[in-house]
């Protein structure tokens, strides 16, 4: 763990790299000054989730209402995958898309929800395909009729191998049709290995995609990238020209940036790296892109730490993520990263992430613009800084915000909401921390 950056042990060769980089970000968060906070208005909010409730993931349906899954104990098996929806009002009774016993639980890698245009609902989580511990596969269903009743399992890729296959996100192409990508470990049940866990293979992770052909359950897969970071959450969505996935790249030389691959006249683009940040990394560093959109404005937020420098990053594309501009730093100095973001009305960016602090973590929250010019930050919450905090959500509907996490001490989910307006501190940077 790199000054709470966790990285997989599989790929880390001695422990004497991840050594070296825990000093120079340990060095980096004593010397960098924090800068101001502001505090805006959170109205916390009572969602219908029970005890020991985790791995929060939050949308917004076409009609601008909220929608929440997260995982939790079952009533009648050991984990509950269940979704409740919220007006802005009032929060609905919740539903339980499926119970098991085989669920497969991560932190990092969280099931999600998405609702189409037809009002259509599809929800995935991960259920064990095998002994080995990241032997596990994507699983959906699909509601027609608002969550009352839900398909049976489908199971997107078809390659049967018990590898790692997470890290899943949703997207709904211009016709209707349900996409999504996915990580596929298929390639490393290749290599010459004989553990039963994937992650000891010595063939490269890739990244996937289905699309569901209309009235069928029937996927058609495509590779998108054939080597890729092993284990950071992917990012897709919607502009007006296509689709836009965000992920971890991985070179042959280790260097892991972020890259985006586009979906536009029913073919894949190629890939390409938003930025080179010349992060060479021997592990997976567990910690993905996120993206929000509005017709050809992107805007895209990922942690990096080159040279063990930690940041986090966001960059705007004015052409449907044809391109994107020069990265903006906005954390604090000391930055986890597990980052979250929404393009907001005027063009602007609220990005969420996660900061070391003390001993602690703080969920923090800031506008940023494309001119590179920032509100001063905000804090959500303060939470440990280990795994079992999860990832930060944010979803918006209009001037509403409502955001998700995981509070450790109360084991529970936790959830507030705000308006946009309280971000804009009228404190603005126009550089630096």
């Amino acid at each position: 763990m790199m000054n709470g950056l966790q990285v997989h042990r599989r790929w880390l060769p001695s422990l004497t790299i991840a050594s070296f980089l825990t000093a120079i970000l340990l060095v980096t968060f004593l010397f960098l000054g924090i800068n101001t906070s502001s505090t805006p208005v959170l109205k916390e909010l009572q969602p219908p989730v029970g005890t020991e409730s985790a791995q929060p993931f939050l949308t917004v349906a076409p009609d601008g209402t909220f929608l929440m899954s997260w995982i939790e104990p079952g009533q009648n098996a050991k984990h509950a995958f269940r979704f409740a929806s919220f007006d802005g009002s009032v929060w609905s009774s919740p539903t339980t898309i499926v119970e098991g016993n085989e669920f497969f639980v991560n932190w990092a890698d969280v099931p999600s929800i998405t609702q189409l245009s037809s009002g259509t609902i599809a929800a995935h989580w991960l259920n064990k395909s095998g002994a080995g511990t990241y032997a596990y596969d994507v699983n959906m269903r699909i509601s027609t009729d608002k969550g009352k009743t839900w398909s049976s399992t489908i199971i997107p890729h078809k390659d049967g191998t018990q590898t790692e296959h997470g890290f899943a996100s949703f997207f709904e192409l211009s016709s209707g049709e349900l996409g999504l990508v996915w990580l596929d470990g298929r390639e490393m049940a290749k290599s010459n290995s004989s553990s039963h866990d994937s992650h000891d293979g010595q063939g490269n992770m890739t990244l996937r995609s289905g699309i569901m052909k209309s009235g069928s359950q029937e996927v058609a897969e495509t590779l998108i990238d054939p080597r890729v970071c092993e284990c950071c959450p992917t990012a897709a969505v919607k502009t007006s020209k296509g689709i836009v996935v965000a992920y971890r790249d991985r070179s042959e030389k280790e260097v892991r940036n972020i890259s985006v691959a586009r979906y536009e006249n029913g073919k894949w683009t190629k890939p390409y790296a938003v930025y080179d940040d010349k992060w060479v990394i021997p592990g997976c560093p567990v910690n993905g892109p996120s993206l929000s959109t509005d017709g050809s404005n992107v805007v895209i937020g990922w942690f990096t730490a080159p040279d063990g420098a930690a940041k986090v990053n966001v960059a705007f594309s004015k052409n449907a993520g044809a391109s994107f501009g020069e990265p903006i730093s906005i954390d604090g100095g000391a930055p986890l990263g597990r980052v979250g973001i929404n393009l907001l009305p005027d063009g602007s960016a609220l990005v969420v992430w996660m900061e070391y602090v003390n001993n602690d973590a703080e969920i923090r929250a800031r506008v940023v613009r494309s001119d590179g010019s920032k509100e001063a930050h905000s804090v959500i919450a303060t939470v440990t800084g280990d795994r079992k905090s999860g990832h930060p959500r944010i979803a918006r509907n209009g001037d509403k915000l409502l955001f998700a996490w995981v509070d450790t001490q109360a084991k529970k989910i936790r959830v507030a909401t705000a308006t946009v307006q309280e971000f804009l501190t009228g404190d603005k940077k126009a550089s630096g921390r």
